[in-house]
């Protein structure tokens, strides 16, 4: 997993925090078009072949950040002209991402290769074992026929010296339901009948080409209007900042937030309904449910695997239980979903609950832009207190825990835990879905998926370390009641 300490990252959270101040000043249409000159001024060092073409991959950066695909891009349209677009903009947009050529570095076709470590041994273990024979030895060094080799990685599997590597496409590698491919030029394409939206791509590129599309302006127009917006803060955005229980909610209304509402209260829902489910389903007979808050996992079934469609869960996301709650509470509420996920933005798209979604490097780029301290918040004590089970969502294993405690035969309970949705996660899926459809007995009889390895926690737009977003998971938990 690339480290989310990386310049990709950095630019994507700089342009957030530019386009946010400049909202907040009034400015938006007046100061956007600057953004690109100001990050990258005429005497830098450039990232690419000049300055201007820094510009103009920041130019379409920006325009995402906006909200809008790049797939777009008018030649003769300003910045300023986009802006505006977003500012009146009723509504999100579809789909939830983006890919920006001029930035998308064409990756060669994943191959292996041979470095300067080779040595050239005696015993030839990575020719000997090919089973093309396509690597022979030549100038003190191995060499491997392109065309001839199946990339297999027998040959590295068995190089004593670790000389042979393999040179991945990262995106393509990541994405675990082939939904990225190139076209006749070799830049990247997303199939979006087949992507699930779970971000694994926007993760792991390191050119930062593939986008997501912001809501940032979207809401920073509904808090500067005075409407009444209320933040709906997944479990683990509790667990991306460093501060005392109830600072959160000081920082959401330091930022114009009408009010606050945990989402793992909106988790108990979910809990609570899911072991009464499932407790349902066994006596009818089943043999199989698998969780169904993860919405990428969801859409996976839907599309790659539809024999298990009848196993997962009927129960709806803690987001959706979390918005009917604020909605009924007043249907004037502007609820706005806070989380590290990209598919709750397909998913937020698709709930009449739900207004916007904010990613985690989003309400980062508010808070900066607006200066506001989480540390030095004052404490809010919001009125309904979640179960500790409930604030576990964020983390693998937190769900199926949550429904375990709640069941009144624990003990009758087989779970099994996916942790992080890649291809091997995909098969297993599909086992367990033949499984079901062909009402073979199987090991588990609670399955809980989370796409991204570690839980949410680890989403794709984190902007904590997951080791140390899971530590502060731990704390967060434990004030739980």
């Amino acid at each position: 997993m690339l480290n989310i300490n990386n310049g990709a990252a950095q630019i994507k959270r700089e342009i957030l925090v530019r386009i946010a101040k400049l909202q907040l000043a009034g400015k938006l249409e007046e100061g956007v078009h600057y953004i690109p000159r100001e990050m990258a001024p005429r005497n830098s060092e450039p990232r690419r072949c000049c300055i201007y073409h820094d510009r103009e991959v920041l130019r379409l950066r920006v325009m995402a950040r906006l909200g809008h695909s790049v797939e777009d891009y008018d030649d003769e349209k300003k910045l300023a002209e986009y802006a505006k677009e977003a500012l009146e903009r009723e509504k999100p947009t579809e789909p939830m991402l983006t890919v920006l050529d001029d930035a998308c570095n064409a990756c060669v076709r994943a191959h292996y290769m041979v470095t300067n470590a080779c040595q050239a041994c005696i015993a030839r273990p990575c020719m000997m074992n090919c089973p093309k024979k396509c690597i022979d030895i030549t100038g003190g060094r191995a060499h491997i026929d392109p065309e001839a080799c199946v990339n297999c990685g027998i040959c590295m599997q068995n190089c004593p010296y670790h000389a042979i590597i393999r040179i991945p496409v990262p995106c393509e590698e990541a994405c675990p339901v082939g939904a990225i491919s190139k076209d006749e030029n070799g830049k990247e394409r997303i199939d979006y009948s087949k992507c699930t939206f779970c971000g694994a791509c926007m993760r792991e590129c390191p050119f930062g080409a593939m986008m997501d599309k912001g809501q940032i302006v979207d809401v920073i127009r509904k808090l500067m209007e005075g409407k009444k917006v209320v933040a709906m803060y997944a479990p683990a955005i509790a667990a991306q900042f460093r501060a005392q229980p109830g600072q959160l909610e000081g920082a959401f209304k330091a930022a114009g937030f009408h009010k606050t509402f945990e989402v793992a209260v909106g988790a108990d829902i979910t809990a609570d309904k899911e072991a009464h489910e499932f407790e349902e389903r066994m006596e009818h007979g089943d043999t199989l449910m698998t969780t169904s808050c993860c919405p990428a996992y969801v859409r996976a079934v839907q599309i790659h695997a539809p024999d298990l469609i009848p196993c997962v869960s009927d129960t709806r996301s803690p987001m959706h239980y979390t918005a009917e709650m604020a909605k009924k509470e007043d249907p004037e509420y502007v609820t706005v979903f806070i989380g590290p996920c990209l598919a709750k933005r397909k998913e937020g798209l698709d709930d009449s609950h739900v207004d916007y979604v904010l990613s985690a490097e989003e309400i980062g780029a508010l808070f900066v832009a607006k200066e506001i301290d989480i540390g030095e918040c004052e404490v809010i004590v919001c009125g309904q207190q979640p179960t500790a089970s409930g604030r576990n969502f964020a983390q693998s294993g937190g769900v199926a825990e949550a429904v375990r405690v709640r069941l009144k035969h624990p003990e009758n309970l087989r779970p099994f835990v996916i942790n992080g949705l890649d291809v091997a996660g995909m098969k297993q899926l599909k086992a367990f879905g033949k499984a079901a459809a062909e009402k073979k007995p199987c090991e588990a009889n609670l399955v809980e998926v989370m796409a991204c390895p570690g839980g949410c926690i680890a989403g794709p737009s984190v902007i904590t370390n997951p080791k140390v977003a899971s530590a502060q998971l731990k704390k967060y938990v434990e004030k739980g009641s």
